[in-house]
């Protein structure tokens, strides 16, 4: 199959296809060759198609419009994939660990011929699939996830070749299990950044790289602006972010508050990539703390009365 596709749905297949049949060439190698490194690499590719499975599937969902009850679509899918993902990399690496173990306290002759053609065959598919899914990285915490995980798998295999290749001149066995424990510690740092930033966007944090207090002074210079409170902002995926404030302008700017509306939205799109600005408009600062005051009972007075949304 070509490597030229532009889909991201397709190169997750192309992906999907390598990563299952290398690593069950690497474990048969493995078995053969009597290397825990090799056969924890396969497992490792082995559950890199897993991923990428997952990630495939998270893709298309994703690309599912919004509905009455999902308001903004399916696009978390993909965060919960990344999740999903990191979270069976790190079953692997428990497996790895305790295998490598029982290696060490035990050391057997581990065949290297087989281990290094194997390991670079792996080396090589790896390579191949991070030069299809570099494009998609860029845009998707989901394909990104995926992605590094090939580089993972690609440094990982290289390692293991190398070490094949001394076994064919040293005996030194014990070399094995340190491998895989390396491995372990590669996948463990690979997969903590994704993991934080996907739960980061489950938390609804600000996304990295936008300000608070610079967001709430682009709102007050972007017109006749007296006030901005209560913004909060998240992401709704890695790529579409949210924003909602109240907004206090004058009684005279109530008739103009949709050009000043248009304005702001523009701005905050143009500056901080906001997509889904949500504004409320007010004369007078308004506190939640009101209605429990009992304010918002006297009188059957509306606390909304005074504002208007944008």
């Amino acid at each position: 199959m070509s490597f030229s596709v532009t889909s991201i749905s397709r190169r997750l297949v192309v992906t999907m296809a390598m990563n299952l049949v290398i690593p069950a060439v690497q474990i048969v190698a493995g078995v053969v060759a009597g290397s825990v490194a090799l056969i924890s690499d396969a497992l490792h590719n082995l559950g890199d198609f897993t991923a990428t499975l997952i990630g495939y599937i998270a893709h298309r969902v994703g690309e599912k419009p919004s509905t009455p009850k999902l308001t903004f679509g399916y696009r978390r899918v993909e965060v919960l994939a990344a999740i999903l993902n990191t979270v069976l990399l790190y079953g692997a690496c428990l497996y790895i660990a305790l295998e490598a173990w029982d290696r060490f306290q035990d050391p057997r002759p581990v065949r290297g011929t087989i281990v290094a053609a194997a390991a670079f065959l792996g080396f090589a598919a790896n390579m191949v699939s991070v030069a299809i899914l570099h494009p998609g990285a860029r845009s998707s915490l989901n394909i990104r996830g995926v992605f590094l995980h090939m580089m993972a798998d690609a440094m990982t295999s290289l390692a293991v070749a190398a070490l094949g290749v001394l076994w064919i001149f040293k005996p030194w066995y014990r070399l094995d299990p340190v491998v895989s424990w390396v491995i372990v510690i590669v996948i463990l740092y690979s997969g903590w950044g994704i993991l934080k930033e996907a739960v980061q966007v489950l938390m609804n944090a600000v996304p990295p790289g936008l300000d608070i207090g610079e967001i709430q002074e682009t709102i007050l210079r972007s017109g006749p602006v007296d006030d901005v409170h209560h913004i909060h902002v998240w992401p709704i995926s890695e790529d579409e972010i949210a924003l909602a404030a109240h907004v206090v302008v004058s009684d005279r700017m109530l008739s103009d508050v949709d050009r000043l509306a248009e304005n702001i939205r523009e701005i905050l799109f143009r500056r901080h990539g906001i997509v889904h600005p949500t504004l409320q408009f007010e004369t007078r600062r308004f506190e939640p703390a009101q209605w429990l005051s009992g304010g918002a009972a006297r009188g059957g007075e509306d606390p909304g009365d005074g504002g208007h949304e944008g």
